[in-house]
């Protein structure tokens, strides 16, 4: 998959100041990964720890919460793991929340098509 990068904006689902940020596609994140700094200057409070396996091979806990995230003109309450100074990454659960996904040759989020299964 190409790399590219889409504005986003992040914010206390409490309310309060937007910040835009342009963040990086990562649908080999799980979770969206956002400055530590920014979280905290936006008032987010972590609310559990996530076991985090990097690409080095090593485990870490890193601190998780929720934020309001904004793509074009929709808002989702997504999980974001408080991450170091510019680590901006849009991960795979936050494109599900949206019903987006990847269009690798264009570079761009599309709409994906949910499934369901009738019992």
């Amino acid at each position: 998959m190409g790399i590219f990068h889409v504005r986003i904006g992040v914010a206390n689902p409490a309310g309060g100041d937007t910040e835009q940020v342009l963040a990086l596609v990562d649908t080999g994140a799980t979770h969206s990964i956002m400055p530590a700094s920014l979280l905290e200057r936006l008032h987010l409070q972590p609310i559990d720890q996530q076991s985090v396996f990097l690409a080095d091979n090593r485990r870490e806990l890193w601190p998780v919460g929720e934020a309001r995230i904004s793509y074009q003109d929709r808002e989702r309450t997504c999980m974001v793991i408080f991450g170091a100074e510019e680590q901006y990454l849009l991960g795979a659960t936050t494109l599900e929340n949206f019903g987006l996904m990847v269009d690798p040759v264009a570079k761009e989020l599309v709409p994906s098509t949910i499934r369901a299964r009738p019992f």
